[in-house]
């Protein structure tokens, strides 16, 4: 190149014919006289704003609704295993299908997207993310209405008296004992179909339709924004993703106090309330509505370009001849972008090229070293996000409702303002690699050690009789069925594997009416009171009643628990705040420590490998560790096991905080390593810009030796245009 530049004085007759050779084949011609300060210079710089900024505004309403659909189906998860009789690591296998439908495409569509037209491929994703979220509520319309556990009849008057406990000899108890055990009336026509698959297969389109919008949203914007805003734009769009899932668990919140067959029930035969372990909300509405919000996401795409405007700050000379990077770059009007000619895709030079790049790229120490630490932490950070709010139901004792209700205008928000806050400090700061590196590990380790003290912010187990206490009152973890009975309710029909709670007037929990020894019932509905429960009076304190009770539901918590609850929201406000400063500020090392060229393909390979590691597994062990935990297990129709009633609280607190903390513990030796490689890249990288730099400058000084020369021939091509005997080529 250099000796191109060296070249002598060009003749004016040299000079028109460099002129005509200017023009650029591409669909918008551009001449010299195009350059200069005219209208349509101008209104293409205001066309390309406009059009970045569209698709700006497009990309984050499709993060929004991926965001919304998302945290909706983690809200959901206790309904889900309650309406489908599952346990915890079953709900997991189904929260990780939506990064199984991810892992299937990924790879090929950042790749492969990346030199297509990039909205619409986005807009398909879009669409069948929309058709996975409708077929994820399917199983609602075709099940039955549902049907739980329950002692009190509904229909009865508040006049009528009904006994849990009748009379029995000893025969007839061991015979209605085996009697419990034997599946039901209906048990083939209800395990002939296992309807969460359908709810499986949509999550795996929703993670298809998803794969699309991060990797090559994200590197549109980076390819056609300036560099200094770059890190803003995508930060923006992290903020209102993260916006998204206040919308999602406030719908989950909603949603959950609706009972799951409104419409075609009579509420007033419900005899349970939205903080019973077997209430079931509308989930099945939820979806729906993001289903039809995702679809409306597609739209903005189908109009959007292919490509947009480049900066001059980035590769002026990506497919221009070096004369006509230069004729640019000196232009009168200072032009600032340029258009990068639309060449047809050639798929066959593409995938030629795919595997030589996949392994230039994974040849990357501080890429690979950056995937390891980003893997380990997602772990954590999912297993956290995903049993978050059943650690609230289950250990504060909340309402599925008020538990997603608290994830969604508490937990969500400060995220959302760490995520912006940490672009704003970026950009204000003008971190580098190494400086957002350092803010990023910063931010994380204050927030671990901060998550520390929520080990301290526990409660006692709630009190059931013949599970976390005896009869007697001493006080004792029991997992097995035996400890239900007891000589109080000995002369009762009891099933072992029931599950209507009641709470004696003594403040104590009983597996159901009978196991509490109740003879008799009034009232009606929710309003229904047992009578003679002589199980009360074995566990009560002091005198006994005349009239020993026992009402519907789970006796209330313990006002020290409830003490506890705040202190335990203002931490997670803060730890989540802190931790999310360091997201933006770690994306971007993602994107600054790597060939531009790379870009796309190692975002699609970052989101390979964290959906695939972190996104799939995490929520499987962490539902597996946590079904550990679980005191009672309800039984469905064919006797199978079905979801867990009530959980060891300590145990639960133990196991979850346990494994999130130690995922992050292990990320942070790995991030030891990733500063000395960084380190050594960014000098290596310094090495070379300093050689650049000196290129530069000679480059520099014979730009102005040229330019001086261009007058003389301006002069010529003016006095040419003068002469009425010119002959006018095009």
């Amino acid at each position: 190149m250099t000796k191109d530049y060296n070249r002598e004085i060009p003749s004016p007759e040299e000079t028109i014919i460099f002129l005509r050779k200017m023009e650029v084949p591409s669909k918008a011609r551009w001449t010299p006289d195009d350059v200069s300060s005219t209208p349509s210079s101008s209104g293409m710089q205001r066309s390309s704003c406009s059009s970045l900024k569209m698709f700006l505004a497009a990309l984050s309403f499709a993060y929004f609704s991926k965001a919304l659909s998302g945290s909706y189906m983690k809200s959901t998860i206790t309904q889900l295993e309650r309406r489908f009789d599952i346990p915890s690591y079953l709900i997991g296998v189904i929260d990780g299908s939506f990064e199984i439908g991810n892992l299937l495409v990924i790879a090929f569509v950042s790749y492969f997207g990346a030199k297509l037209h990039r909205p619409k491929i986005i807009a398909i994703g879009c669409v069948l993310m929309s058709f996975g979220t409708f077929l994820i509520a399917m199983p609602h319309f075709i099940l039955g209405r549902y049907k739980f556990q329950s002692s009190v009849r509904g229909s009865m008057n508040s006049t009528t008296t009904f006994g849990p406990c009748p009379a029995s000899s000893a025969e007839s108890t061991q015979a209605g004992d085996k009697a419990s055990i034997l599946p039901s009336v209906g048990c083939e026509q209800e395990s002939s179909v296992s309807m969460w698959i359908y709810v499986f297969l949509g999550n795996v389109l929703r993670g298809i339709g998803e794969t699309p919008v991060h990797p090559l949203g994200i590197s549109y914007i980076d390819d056609y924004a300036r560099s200094e805003n770059a890190a803003l734009y995508i930060s923006c769009v992290q903020t209102i993703s993260i916006i998204g899932p206040v919308f999602g668990y406030l719908l989950g919140s909603l949603c959950a106090k609706i009972y799951v067959d409104i419409g075609y029930v009579n509420m007033e035969t419900i005899t349970i309330t939205p903080g019973d372990a077997r209430w079931v909300g509308a989930w099945w509405l939820g979806y729906l509505i993001a289903g039809a919000i995702t679809l409306m996401s597609a739209v903005p795409f189908w109009f959007l370009p292919k490509s947009l405007p480049i900066p001059v700050d980035k590769q002026l000379n990506a497919n221009f001849t070096p004369e006509q990077t230069r004729f640019i770059k000196d232009s009168p009007s200072a032009m600032e972008h340029k258009f990068r000619p639309e060449e047809p895709a050639n798929f066959h030079q593409m995938a030629k090229e795919f595997v030589p790049t996949l392994k230039s790229l994974l040849g990357s120490p501080v890429y690979i070293t950056y995937l390891c630490v980003t893997i380990i932490q997602f772990n954590s950070l999912i297993g956290m996000v995903t049993y978050k709010p059943k650690y609230i139901e289950q250990h504060y004792g909340k309402s599925a409702s008020k538990a997603n209700f608290l994830m969604g205008m508490v937990n969500i928000p400060a995220v959302a303002l760490g995520m912006f806050s940490g672009g704003v400090l970026m950009k204000k700061f003008k971190l580098g690699v190494m400086g957002a590196a350092k803010f990023a590990f910063g931010t994380s380790l204050l927030g671990y050690f901060l998550s520390l003290f929520f080990f301290a912010m526990g409660c006692d187990n709630a009190k059931v009789a013949g599970i976390t206490m005896s009869y007697t009152g001493v006080e004792g973890l029991s997992y097995q069925q035996p400890s239900l009975f007891s000589e109080c309710n000995s002369g009762c029909l009891c099933s072992g594997s029931d599950w209507d709670p009641v709470c004696g007037e003594n403040g104590i929990t009983y597996v159901s009416p009978c196991l509490a020894g109740c003879t008799s019932s009034t009232g009606a509905g929710k309003n229904t009171v047992f009578h003679q429960c002589r199980c009360v009076a074995v566990t009560g304190a002091g005198s006994q009643p005349s009239n020993l009770t026992a009402s519907l539901g789970h006796c209330p918590i313990r006002d020290s628990c409830d003490t506890m609850f705040p202190y335990f929201l203002f931490l997670s406000v803060i730890t989540s705040f802190i931790i999310s400063l360091g997201g933006t500020p770690g994306f971007m090392l993602l994107i600054r420590c790597i060939k531009p060229e790379f870009k796309s393909l190692a975002l699609g390979v970052h989101t390979l490998a964290t959906r695939t590691l972190a996104g799939i597994p995490a929520p499987i062990y962490f539902g597996a560790v946590i079904d550990t935990t679980c005191l009672k297990w309800g039984n469905t129709k064919c006797g199978r096991r079905g979801a867990c009633r009530i959980y060891n609280t300590t145990a639960y607190r133990v196991v979850y905080l346990g494994l999130t903390m130690g995922l992050r513990t292990v990320s942070f030796f790995l991030c030891i390593l990733g500063f000395a490689l960084l380190r050594r890249h960014v000098k290596q990288e310094e090495k070379i810009a300093l050689t650049n730099g000196n290129v530069e400058m000679e480059f520099e000084s014979l730009r102005k030796e040229e330019s001086n020369n261009s007058i003389h021939s301006d002069q010529f091509v003016r006095a040419l245009d003068c002469n009425p005997d010119r002959e006018t080529r095009l």
